[in-house]
């Protein structure tokens, strides 16, 4: 995975986020870096077959021991497989 890659899903959850004021607390938050390389990662190992509204919603789950739904994902999944499909 790209650089760009991880910057442009970093800014996309960025803008979202999903932590709302807590991400202040949130020590090496990064600017969701992190979390993007593993929404990345997972996107590829699934050859871009899986949902990413379900791997969003999994990965920010177990990252912050929160509960977004799949709803609640929804839209910045649509944004980010936007991204990812005009680089795949």
């Amino acid at each position: 995975m790209e650089d760009y890659e991880i910057s442009a899903v970093a800014k996309i959850l960025s803008d979202w986020n999903p932590l709302g004021d807590e991400a202040t607390n949130v020590q090496d938050l990064d600017g969701y870096k992190t979390e993007s390389i593993d929404i990345l990662f997972h996107f590829k190992m699934s050859n871009g077959k899986a949902g990413v509204e379900k791997i969003v919603m999994q990965v920010l789950n177990e990252a912050f021991d929160i509960e977004l739904t799949k709803n609640e994902c929804s839209d910045v999944a649509t944004r980010i497989f936007r991204f990812l499909s005009k680089k795949h």
